[in-house]
């Protein structure tokens, strides 16, 4: 009786294990099927044959297109054609710029995500939760995007092929900013002012994109000027790799710049913003263009898309949501503001959005910015740079260098300043917006750059705006100071190592940046760490007295006091 038990339990493991294999397999099979994108098939692959010509240091040319890195420290690249066309112009002509983008971008996901398990969890996490996302880009761009993608380095392949990473990368901003709390380091700040607010009547744009990724990625910062076979000419501020657009403007005087909001978790992918952004800036004319642009698109994160427009002589603020829209003119006649909440009458009972505004720091900035511009009568172009630049906190108060709270929080990819009317813009060099912003006149830009057959500077010098003083100060070495003592701090707590430290390291760390709330909590958790209930209580309660970021942010070390309190 016992045998036959047996006999019968080993066939059934036997079929079990089989039938286990078999579901698996099918499970697998269909997961590669789901997650697989169809290369889109481009009608002309003539611009395949060509070859980038080294002219002099730093300049690459291609018939008509070309990059080089001017002597300011900003990469321009300028290409011509369809999208197929233009893809591929970029990826042979940027190859090198590109290669260091990745390096940089998977390096600082790796720092993020340092477990290989967890890091192979989100590679796959994102390969089904895209799985669709070319259904919704225009094909044009997404001939773009495989066009630079066949000059992708082979050494990344192991997290995709080279067009479907690509075309993930221009939804990482979505992606990042839609799963954490915080939004990744993203608080973008902006403003617009018009008509008697402005110092010649016409429109002023500024903008800080605090997109952060690490100082590696934003080394190289690339001007892309486009002239493309349908459209408008445009021009916009990105990097190596990247066809979206976060800040540009077009040769209508159309200014398209980005600003997340908080947003839902998504439950399946859409439209990338800076795709959206792109077609834009590269189809609209005007508010109203815009504005039906972004209605036919579906997006699958929160953003406000500030449009500035010479055909209106005015700015107004495009109000998106996966599920709603509005276009937002400012309650004020002659300047808006935009930081990471919604304004629109859509808004006002939205949990999410009052959620984001009691906690985030984004209602602060926004008001702080509105202080500065009150107390301007009319704004030029270096007001607008100043306001740009700006670290203290409302009033004018001492609230930590790097603080979220500020308008330069010391992490900007790049900061710009527009004039539409004139189609002259103003982009900020290293380190983040404290460099010289340099001037660019679009019409003369463009007259001159398809004939640009030796290496020559096509910036406005004369129009440039000089470099922050704060960057030559002991100030500033002091921040470099406390970033790198910030990493041991964060390091050692994080992997939960012993690392013994005295009273000057803590007399020098705290000098780096006295007034800023993290300096202190860092101090707590480092010795909470120690197990000196002590001093950690002592550190926290000093963090508590200084200028904090979020609501998340103090809740988080009230909750250290107490659990050690008590």
């Amino acid at each position: 009786m016992i045998m036959v038990f047996l006999k019968r339990l080993a066939r059934w493991l036997f079929y079990s294990f089989f039938v286990g294999v078999d579901i698996l397999f099918v499970l697998f099979v269909w997961f590669i099927i789901a997650v697989t994108i169809k290369v889109p098939v481009p009608s002309n692959t003539e611009v395949l044959k060509l070859e980038r010509k080294l002219v002099a240091p730093d300049f690459y040319t291609i018939n008509n297109n070309w990059i080089k890195k001017s002597e300011t420290g900003l990469w321009e690249i300028y290409v011509e054609g369809d999208g197929f066309e233009r893809g591929v112009l970029e990826g042979k002509l940027n190859v090198d710029l590109a290669r260091k983008q990745e390096i940089a971008f998977v390096g600082q996901i790796k720092k993020m995500i340092p477990s290989k398990w967890m890091f192979n969890y989100l590679k796959f996490f994102i390969a089904f939760f895209n799985r669709n996302l070319d259904a919704y880009i225009p094909e044009e761009y997404k001939l773009e995007i495989y066009g630079e993608s066949i000059s992708a380095p082979d050494e990344f392949d192991y997290l995709a092929p080279k067009y479907y990473r690509m075309l993930n990368y221009h939804a990482a901003h979505d992606i990042g900013h839609a799963l954490q709390d915080k939004n990744m380091r993203v608080g973008c700040t902006a403003f617009s002012a018009w008509a008697d607010k402005t110092d010649d009547g016409t429109i002023l744009v500024g903008r800080n994109f605090d997109f952060y990724v690490g100082d590696d990625f934003a080394e190289n910062k690339l001007i892309n000027f486009v002239k493309p076979k349908d459209g408008y000419k445009l021009m916009m501020i990105s990097w190596a790799g990247m066809i979206g657009t976060v800040s540009g403007m077009n040769e209508k005087g159309l200014t398209v710049t980005i600003n997340a909001s908080k947003s839902e978790i998504p439950t399946s992918a859409a439209t990338p913003i800076s795709i959206l952004a792109r077609e834009i800036l590269q189809y609209a004319k005007n508010i109203d263009e815009a504005y039906a642009i972004a209605q036919k698109r579906k997006i699958f994160v929160s953003e406000s898309i500030l449009i500035g427009s010479a055909f209106d002589n005015r700015t107004a603020t495009i109000e998106k949501t996966p599920s709603k829209i509005e276009l937002f003119n400012s309650p004020n006649s002659d300047y808006i503001v935009c930081a990471n909440h919604y304004q629109g009458k859509s808004f006002e009972k939205d949990p999410v959005n009052l959620s984001n505004i009691e906690k985030s720091s984004s209602n602060y900035r926004f008001k702080h910015l509105t202080q500065l511009i009150d107390e301007k009568p009319k704004l030029s172009v270096a007001d607008a740079v100043a306001i740009l630049r700006n670290q203290k906190g409302y009033n004018e108060k001492n609230i930590g260098m790097g603080n979220e709270k500020a308008l330069n929080q010391l992490i900007a990819h790049h900061s710009v300043v527009f004039k539409p009317s004139k189609l002259q813009v103003w982009v900020s060099t290293n380190p983040f917006q404290l460099g010289q912003f340099v001037c660019y006149d679009l019409n003369k830009f463009f007259a001159e750059a398809p004939a640009l057959k030796e290496k020559r500077e096509l910036y406005e010098k004369d129009l440039n705006i000089p470099a922050d003083s704060f960057i030559y100060s002991a100030e500033f070495k002091k921040f470099k100071a406390y970033k790198q003592m910030r990493e041991v701090f964060k390091f050692a707590h994080k992997n939960k190592l012993h690392y013994p430290i005295d009273e000057k390291i803590i007399s020098n760390f705290i000098s780096c940046n006295p007034e800023y709330f993290e300096t202190y909590y860092l101090l707590g958790n480092y010795f909470r760490d120690e197990n000196n209930q002590t001093n950690a209580i002592k550190y926290y309660k000093l963090a508590l007295t200084k200028e904090i970021t979020t609501v998340q942010d103090k809740d988080a070390i009230e909750k250290e006091i107490n659990s050690l309190v008590h």
